[in-house]
């Protein structure tokens, strides 16, 4: 059951950061028990948050193995909510994780092999094998842009410590945590620049490169690149470096999430256009919109094949 902690700043919604924490614990339990090992998180991709989840609602996370590579594991994650009256679920989102097992040395290790074993587990596998191109597309335009001093749109810059109560049981930060630590900074940089009603209805591309450690500096760096008609289009980028280091930071975690500014009656509000000054805010626009684009070709999962109870 949801509690008043994990709402957003708004109240009326829970924290589209809580709900990332969420689809990670649900998923690395089903990781570990398929590979009966250690395992973590190395994608997470297109989160669409299609319906808000009210504080003091009942959510449920369903995972299950869709498909397996040598080391790694695509994993689907469906997220439902219910009124604690009713118990009737809706779905609220879903997305894809995609997790790696490692040994003691935090090496990779082999998994092993799923097959489906049913129409839907055929029909979900097929679908997650046709992502892998696109994925990797995805991931080479996002690595290819320079986010420098050029640029001039709204950034907004957190530094903290990573403490002991965000470790997970390798001795790092949760990839979960770290996804909430995103939104959080992706939510000041939008409600910067519309209002504290701003809400994440996309979050994607989530790329984990290094883990973070605890105990480390860590800099997340949200920055607003395009604007449209009701949506704000915000690159952010996570790094860390020891304490004893702190000018040396590397790059952890990279993603894009997309906010809107939620009007009383919960539609979203237009939003001001951004004004792009330089050759860089020019193509970081062109990128975000080139990302919209090379999305919106992806097939959807047919979830209509996967009974809830079957996840």
């Amino acid at each position: 059951m949801t509690s008043p902690q994990d709402a957003a700043l708004s109240s009326t919604s829970v924290a589209a950061g809580r709900v990332l924490e969420w689809i990670d614990k649900a998923g690395y339990a089903c990781a570990v028990g398929w590979s009966a090992s250690y395992c973590v998180t190395a994608y997470v991709g297109n989160v669409q948050f299609t319906r808000p989840i009210a504080p003091g609602q009942i959510v449920e996370a369903h995972a299950r193995i869709i498909q397996t590579g040598r080391t790694s594991m695509q994993v689907l994650v469906t997220v439902e909510a219910a009124d604690v009256r009713t118990r009737r679920f809706i779905p609220a989102t879903h997305c894809i994780l995609v997790f790696v097992a490692v040994d003691e040395d935090g090496r990779p290790r082999a998994v092993p092999p799923w097959s489906p074993s049913s129409e839907t587990d055929q029909v979900l596998h097929d679908r997650a094998e046709e992502r892998l191109a696109p994925r990797r597309a995805i991931r080479d335009a996002m690595q290819q842009q320079v986010y420098s001093d050029q640029g001039t749109t709204p950034r907004s810059v957190l530094r903290f410590l990573a403490a002991p109560s965000d470790a997970n049981w390798g001795g790092n930060a949760h990839g979960g945590t770290v996804m909430r630590w995103i939104d959080e900074a992706a939510y000041s940089c939008a409600a910067g620049w519309s209002s504290e009603s701003a809400v994440a209805v996309y979050s994607g591309g989530i790329h984990f490169y290094h883990p973070i450690h605890i105990g480390h500096i860590v800099e997340v760096d949200a920055r607003l690149i395009h604007t449209g008609p009701h949506s704000m289009h915000i690159a952010i980028h996570v790094r860390s470096s020891s304490p004893r280091t702190p000018s040396v930071l590397t790059l952890t975690t990279r993603c894009m999430s997309v906010f809107v500014d939620v009007g009383s009656d919960g539609r979203a509000l237009p939003v001001p256009p951004l004004p792009l000054s330089s050759e860089e805010d020019h193509r970081l626009a062109s990128h975000a919109r080139e990302l919209i684009r090379m999305r919106s070709e992806l097939e959807p999962l047919p979830l209509e094949h996967a009974p809830a109870g079957d996840l």
